[in-house]
Protein backbone atom coordinates (compact mmCIF):
# COMPACT_ATOMS: atom_id res chain seq x y z
CA UNK A 1 0.00 0.00 0.00
CA UNK A 2 1.47 3.47 -0.92
CA UNK A 3 0.43 6.14 1.50
CA UNK A 4 0.20 9.58 0.74
CA UNK A 5 1.62 12.58 2.66
CA UNK A 6 -0.92 13.43 4.58
CA UNK A 7 -1.64 9.69 5.79
CA UNK A 8 2.07 9.28 6.61
CA UNK A 9 1.72 12.34 8.70
CA UNK A 10 -1.50 11.25 10.39
CA UNK A 11 0.00 7.59 11.25
CA UNK A 12 3.09 9.26 12.83
CA UNK A 13 0.97 11.56 15.10
CA UNK A 14 -0.88 8.53 16.17
CA UNK A 15 1.98 6.69 16.64
CA UNK A 16 3.63 9.61 18.64
CA UNK A 17 0.12 9.85 20.86
CA UNK A 18 0.36 6.22 21.47
CA UNK A 19 -2.24 4.82 20.11
CA UNK A 20 -0.42 2.21 17.26
CA UNK A 21 3.03 1.21 17.26
CA UNK A 22 4.99 0.39 13.79
CA UNK A 23 6.80 -3.07 13.37
CA UNK A 24 9.12 -2.18 10.24
CA UNK A 25 9.74 -5.38 7.82
CA UNK A 26 12.83 -7.25 8.71
CA UNK A 27 14.52 -8.98 5.34
CA UNK A 28 15.26 -12.15 7.08
CA UNK A 29 17.38 -13.57 4.52
CA UNK A 30 19.55 -10.05 3.54
CA UNK A 31 19.44 -9.45 7.09
CA UNK A 32 18.44 -5.47 6.80
CA UNK A 33 15.48 -3.25 7.25
CA UNK A 34 12.59 -2.52 4.90
CA UNK A 35 12.05 0.77 4.43
CA UNK A 36 8.30 -0.04 3.02
CA UNK A 37 5.16 -1.91 4.39
CA UNK A 38 5.22 -1.02 7.70
CA UNK A 39 2.63 -2.98 10.11
CA UNK A 40 0.75 -0.99 12.50
CA UNK A 41 -0.69 -2.94 15.75
CA UNK A 42 -2.95 -1.36 18.76
CA UNK A 43 -1.47 -0.92 21.95
CA UNK A 44 -4.96 -0.96 23.73
CA UNK A 45 -7.28 -3.71 21.48
CA UNK A 46 -10.18 -1.98 23.38
CA UNK A 47 -10.14 0.89 20.97
CA UNK A 48 -10.35 -1.57 18.10
CA UNK A 49 -14.19 -2.24 18.97
CA UNK A 50 -15.12 1.34 19.10
CA UNK A 51 -17.98 1.70 16.21
CA UNK A 52 -17.06 -1.39 14.95
CA UNK A 53 -19.18 -3.35 16.97
CA UNK A 54 -21.16 -4.77 13.89
CA UNK A 55 -18.06 -6.63 12.02
CA UNK A 56 -16.76 -9.89 12.68
CA UNK A 57 -14.39 -9.97 15.60
CA UNK A 58 -11.19 -11.29 13.78
CA UNK A 59 -9.79 -13.23 16.17
CA UNK A 60 -6.50 -14.13 14.22
CA UNK A 61 -5.31 -10.83 14.07
CA UNK A 62 -6.58 -10.24 18.01
CA UNK A 63 -4.45 -12.82 18.63
CA UNK A 64 -1.39 -11.27 16.63
CA UNK A 65 -1.44 -7.68 18.02
CA UNK A 66 -1.55 -9.38 22.03
CA UNK A 67 1.47 -11.33 21.28
CA UNK A 68 3.08 -8.07 19.55
CA UNK A 69 2.23 -6.14 22.25
CA UNK A 70 3.39 -8.58 25.10
CA UNK A 71 6.87 -9.05 23.21
CA UNK A 72 7.31 -5.38 23.43
CA UNK A 73 6.44 -5.01 26.85
CA UNK A 74 9.72 -7.85 27.28
CA UNK A 75 11.58 -5.29 25.79
CA UNK A 76 12.09 -6.71 22.81
CA UNK A 77 12.52 -5.14 19.46
CA UNK A 78 9.63 -6.26 17.06
CA UNK A 79 9.67 -6.31 13.39
CA UNK A 80 7.64 -8.42 10.60
CA UNK A 81 9.62 -10.78 8.92
CA UNK A 82 9.71 -10.85 4.70
CA UNK A 83 10.83 -14.02 3.25
CA UNK A 84 10.43 -14.66 -0.50
CA UNK A 85 7.07 -16.01 -0.95
CA UNK A 86 5.68 -14.53 2.52
CA UNK A 87 6.30 -13.10 5.77
CA UNK A 88 7.41 -14.63 9.21
CA UNK A 89 4.65 -12.89 11.90
CA UNK A 90 7.07 -11.66 13.97
CA UNK A 91 11.24 -11.24 14.03
CA UNK A 92 11.73 -10.26 18.20
CA UNK A 93 15.14 -8.81 18.97
CA UNK A 94 17.22 -8.01 22.15
CA UNK A 95 21.09 -7.74 21.57
CA UNK A 96 22.74 -10.38 20.23
CA UNK A 97 18.98 -12.88 21.04
CA UNK A 98 16.44 -13.38 18.06
CA UNK A 99 13.74 -15.64 17.92
CA UNK A 100 10.63 -16.18 15.09
CA UNK A 101 6.90 -15.96 15.96
CA UNK A 102 4.18 -17.52 13.98
CA UNK A 103 0.68 -16.47 15.28
CA UNK A 104 -2.72 -18.24 14.52
CA UNK A 105 -6.02 -18.24 16.28
CA UNK A 106 -6.34 -22.59 16.56
CA UNK A 107 -4.34 -24.84 13.97
CA UNK A 108 -7.72 -26.65 12.92
CA UNK A 109 -6.92 -27.68 10.05
CA UNK A 110 -3.90 -29.12 8.20
CA UNK A 111 -3.34 -26.48 5.67
CA UNK A 112 -2.87 -23.93 8.90
CA UNK A 113 -0.83 -25.80 10.46
CA UNK A 114 1.24 -26.21 7.15
CA UNK A 115 1.27 -22.36 7.35
CA UNK A 116 2.36 -21.78 10.33
CA UNK A 117 4.80 -24.03 10.95
CA UNK A 118 5.94 -24.16 6.24
CA UNK A 119 6.46 -20.27 7.01
CA UNK A 120 9.83 -21.33 8.81
CA UNK A 121 11.33 -23.35 5.94
CA UNK A 122 12.73 -20.06 4.40
CA UNK A 123 14.43 -18.74 7.41
CA UNK A 124 17.44 -20.78 7.39
CA UNK A 125 19.24 -19.81 10.78
CA UNK A 126 18.93 -21.54 14.05
CA UNK A 127 17.73 -19.08 16.23
CA UNK A 128 14.11 -20.23 17.75
CA UNK A 129 11.66 -20.64 16.61
CA UNK A 130 7.45 -20.63 17.98
CA UNK A 131 4.12 -20.89 17.09
CA UNK A 132 1.46 -19.52 19.07
CA UNK A 133 -2.46 -20.50 19.07
CA UNK A 134 -5.05 -21.02 21.18
CA UNK A 135 -4.75 -24.39 21.31
CA UNK A 136 -3.88 -26.83 24.02
CA UNK A 137 -2.23 -29.76 22.12
CA UNK A 138 1.51 -29.41 21.72
CA UNK A 139 1.89 -29.60 17.87
CA UNK A 140 5.85 -28.93 18.23
CA UNK A 141 7.84 -30.11 15.11
CA UNK A 142 10.93 -29.58 13.52
CA UNK A 143 12.50 -27.90 16.19
CA UNK A 144 9.42 -25.35 16.08
CA UNK A 145 8.14 -25.15 19.33
CA UNK A 146 4.15 -24.49 19.53
CA UNK A 147 2.92 -22.99 22.57
CA UNK A 148 -0.27 -22.46 23.42
CA UNK A 149 -1.20 -18.12 24.15
CA UNK A 150 -1.65 -18.47 27.78
CA UNK A 151 1.18 -20.21 29.00
CA UNK A 152 2.87 -17.53 26.32
CA UNK A 153 1.66 -14.75 28.37
CA UNK A 154 2.07 -16.56 31.69
CA UNK A 155 5.65 -17.27 31.40
CA UNK A 156 8.44 -15.76 33.95
CA UNK A 157 10.91 -13.37 32.37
Amino acid sequence: MIYSIVQLNYLDHIQTSLIVSKAQRYDIRGKQLLTTLDKYFLTDLGLGRIHNSGYKLEMGAMLENIVYNELRDRDYEVYVGKIPNGEVDFVAVKGDKREYYQVAYYLAEQSVIDREFGAFKAVADNYPKYVISMDKFDFSRDGIVHKNVIAFLMEVI
